[in-house]
């Protein structure tokens, strides 16, 4: 009778010994520090190595969630509750401690303001156990005191906080995750809306070389990227609104300095796509933007899946932003301040503007798919890129007229069907896994886990992206399609206009 290894839950890192446990026969470790916590004195700056320990840790409960407010992606019963700036966590899911296994780090998103890796949308146990991957989920700092950049004050506030603890999580996986029966040369960098603009600031981060070898971004929102003259003057009104000078900021209360940048997000929200949260280039961490660093070639050349849904802004247009036109007022407010010139020619690529259908099209494209398209084509000309759209929705998102709605393709990817947000958009999908479902797991996994031995393929049923051609993967109800540029006169209309 052969015998079967028992699954250890027991991992030795660099900085001591931590204790999981087994669940559904795959290890997991929750709560796990990939850097000193950024509370006190640390409070605004770069997240710091982990100072070593004796003993065995446990890694059993959640860390805290980043502090945040109430959100619908969060709220189900089996979702952490407590909150802290003490966030800097990961969780770690492997189905074989004792292997070499591809690895997969997924960044959440959440606009940089809502969010956390331990959230029962992202668990990562069905990719671990499906794919025979070991899956990591990175809680990062969001809000105020993370995507709200301060680095401008001078001495005790550093830059892109944010992109800094998801780099430092990378750094963290490179140096440990072998003791998790991971392959440090075998990771792929996954995430979706912030966190997939955070993938694509990554590529073009230079302290982001060599910590993942491949990257998926899901719906990423390139508008959230701003130069550092705008975020520095955006942090001279932050201490005119919170009343204080920066040597105050680190020991004021977290309700008051939430409480300031929640006024700059909405007075930014009204004037400009760009919010008052997100990331800052014209640093050393992120020199340029994406866009600009992948047309220059300035990019860290792995090959990317890329790609958007095909009703990004219809759940946005419930509650009107104004970053994110769907009305005609504020499309026109959007043309009148952004590209004037741009207008005519860019709405003759709706021709049922002003009905809903367009507005939301254009709300999409603003946000998303025009940036997404900009940024693929320069990244193809690199690096292998392949991009996607996502179209199915489920017959609760038809119901109620939105689609492939953003962030709706997440529980298909993750088979989070159980979660809060996953038992609302597929109540049935606990017992019957829908087969776009299967499809995209199987995509994902077979993306992070094959062709990685020189001249295999990674897959033989999804063509290449170049400028030529724009073969983008359709993805249907029933079934995956190719097709050459499927939004061509909108992607036309939009290029050179950001």
């Amino acid at each position: 009778m052969a015998v079967v290894a028992e699954l250890s839950s027991v991992a030795h890192t660099s900085a001591g010994t931590l204790a999981g446990t087994t669940e559904g026969g795959v290890a997991v470790w929750r709560g796990v520090a990939y850097a000193q916590q950024p509370v006190e004195d640390r409070r605004f700056l770069a997240p710091a190595p982990l100072r070593p320990w004796t003993g065995v840790r446990d890694a059993i409960e959640h860390g805290p969630l980043p502090p945040q407010g109430r959100s619908f992606v969060g709220g189900g019963r089996d979702d952490p509750k407590v909150r802290d700036e003490a966030c800097l966590t990961v969780t770690v899911w492997s189905p074989d401690t004792s292997g070499s296994l591809p690895v997969m780090v997924w960044i959440p998103g959440g606009a940089f303001v809502y969010g956390a890796g331990q959230l029962q949308l992202y668990n990562g146990s069905r990719l671990a156990a499906t794919g025979d991957v070991v899956v990591v989920n990175v809680t990062y700092r969001i809000g105020v005191f993370g995507g709200f950049e301060l680095g401008s004050l001078g001495a005790g506030f550093d830059d892109n906080l944010c992109l800094r603890d998801q780099i430092a999580a990378l750094q963290w996986v490179r140096e440990n995750i072998a003791a998790f029966g991971g392959d440090p040369d075998r990771v792929t960098v996954f995430g979706e809306s912030a966190g997939a603009t955070s993938v694509l600031a990554l590529l073009a981060s230079p302290a982001a070389e060599g910590l993942f070898a491949r990257a998926i971004a899901q719906s990423p929102a390139l508008p959230l990227i701003a130069d550092v003259d705008t975020r520095a003057e955006q942090a001279q009104r932050f201490l005119h609104e919170v009343g204080a000078n920066a040597a105050e900021l680190k020991a004021l209360p977290q309700r008051r300095l939430r409480r300031a940048a929640g006024v700059l997000q909405g007075e930014s929200a009204a004037t400009t796509p760009t919010l008052a949260y997100g990331l800052t280039y014209g640093v050393d961490l992120l020199p340029r933007h994406p866009i600009d660093a992948a047309a220059c070639g300035e990019i860290h050349r792995v090959p990317l899946i890329v790609g958007t849904n095909s009703h990004e802004a219809s759940m946005f247009a419930w509650t009107k932003p104004p970053m994110l036109p769907t009305t005609v007022e504020s499309v026109q407010a959007y043309f009148a301040r952004q590209a004037p010139a741009a207008k005519a020619e860019v709405l003759a690529a709706y021709p049922d503007y002003p009905r809903r259908a367009a507005l939301i099209a254009i709300g999409s494209d603003v946000m998303f798919s025009a940036p997404m398209w900009e940024f693929a084509d320069a990244y193809s000309e690199h690096a292998p890129t392949y991009v996607y759209r996502f179209d199915h929705a489920t017959w609760t998102l038809r119901a109620l007229g939105l689609g492939a709605t953003h962030g709706s393709e997440i529980v298909h990817i993750q088979h989070s069907y159980g979660s809060y947000l996953g038992r609302k958009l597929h109540p049935l999908g606990r017992r019957v896994q829908p087969a776009v479902g299967r499809r995209m797991q199987r995509t994902w996994l077979s993306f992070a886990t094959k062709g990685w031995h020189e001249g295999a393929a990674w897959a033989d049923d999804w063509e290449r992206y170049d400028v030529t051609r724009r073969a983008t993967r359709v993805i249907e109800t029933g079934r995956d399609i190719t097709v050459e540029d499927p939004d061509a006169v909108r992607r036309s209309a939009w290029a050179g206009v950001r």
